[in-house]
């Protein structure tokens, strides 16, 4: 048996700067409204033409992580891709990405978990290295929200929120079992589903055929709905008990965190977790103020950033952690 370690990390934004006050001539907010409920001052977001998809961004921030790895790219035994955002309904962007870097036949598996999708990544990662099936994966997480949200005051709560962007880690093989990913919790409550939701297009409950046939200019289940509150309380609850969680599994104390990387949700639910475990400003790190919330991108750029900005540092203990949609919440701890 194995662990797995990260030995390269990458992230892509896109150029286009995206500000509150910008926001303001859309739709009826300010900077004052959208920094008291986010935390967040700015976003990325893909500029038509650009030709920046969810799957070119995740190359982009693949290629990073590679280089930076030290390894070939037909040293890539398998590619785990996250995203709420696909290029396409079907296939998803794993296989192009594999395409894109002209990686051998490896298999590529696409995630869908949203907000926790690059944690639930990152454990599948982890689990296939331990059990010695793959020696070196590629997980990324990427997302293109800005094409498909609401750019008028009806859609205001969750428009200001979501930005653009990806982020890449390479795990391998790692025999010293006291390093590297020492373990990955998952959890989900399907009974909230709805309140953090995408309806259509969805076999279920409304696809193409009736959007269509509708054609209803008025019709909201294509935008993203979210019951703000709802998710916040749920959220702050969550984080707190998957972080203990892995804690408490690697006999571990909140005093052992070197560094927390939450989720960039919304920067009053990281400052809520961070208060809780009394960590210093050094210990958590948030870049939801530049970025909003990029979704499964989300943990991937900050780690990156974190480790660019020298602040993880070898032998620290790193917790990932994460909560949205699902309702879906996991954590990880790394010994780095």
């Amino acid at each position: 048996m194995y662990n797995s370690k990260i030995i390269g990390l990458g992230k892509y934004v896109p150029d286009n700067i995206v500000t509150n006050a910008d926001l303001s001539k859309m739709m009826d907010t300010n900077d004052e409204w959208i920094t008291e409920r986010t935390g967040i001052k700015e976003r990325r977001w893909v500029k038509e033409g650009s030709g920046d998809t969810t799957a070119t961004m995740g190359v982009k921030a693949a290629k990073q992580a590679i280089e930076r790895a030290g390894i070939d790219k037909d040293d890539i035994d398998f590619i785990i891709f996250a995203t709420l955002s696909p290029d396409m309904y079907f296939p998803g962007p794993g296989v192009q990405v594999q395409h894109a870097l002209d990686i051998k036949t490896v298999g590529a598996l696409d995630v869908r978990n949203q907000c926790s999708g690059f944690v639930y990544a990152l454990s599948v990662a982890d689990n296939f290295i331990k059990t010695g099936m793959y020696k070196n994966i590629l997980v990324i997480g990427s997302e293109l929200h800005s094409h498909g949200l609401d750019k008028t005051t009806r859609g205001r709560g969750v428009t200001v929120i979501f930005g653009d962007g990806a982020g890449a880690a390479v795990l391998t093989r790692e025999e010293d079992t006291s390093k590297g990913i020492l373990s990955t919790h998952l959890h989900s409550q399907g009974e909230h589903a709805e309140e953090l939701v995408l309806v259509a297009p969805g076999m279920g409950k409304r696809w193409v055929n009736d959007i269509i046939a509708d054609n209803d200019p008025n019709d909201e289940s294509y935008f993203p709905h979210m019951n703000g509150q709802f998710v916040f309380k749920n959220a702050v609850v969550r984080f707190s008990e998957v972080i203990m969680e892995g804690l408490t599994k690697n006999n571990m104390d909140k005093d052992a965190i070197d560094m927390l990387i939450p989720h960039q949700a919304n920067l009053r639910i990281a400052q809520f977790i961070q208060k809780k475990f009394g960590l210093s400003d050094d210990q958590v790190f948030n870049n939801i103020m530049k970025y909003g919330n990029t979704t499964a991108a989300s943990i991937p750029i900050a780690l990156t950033e974190a480790w660019e900005e020298g602040k993880i540092k070898e032998g620290d203990n790193v917790v990932l952690a994460a909560f949205g949609s699902g309702f879906t919440w996991g954590s990880a701890i790394i010994k780095w």
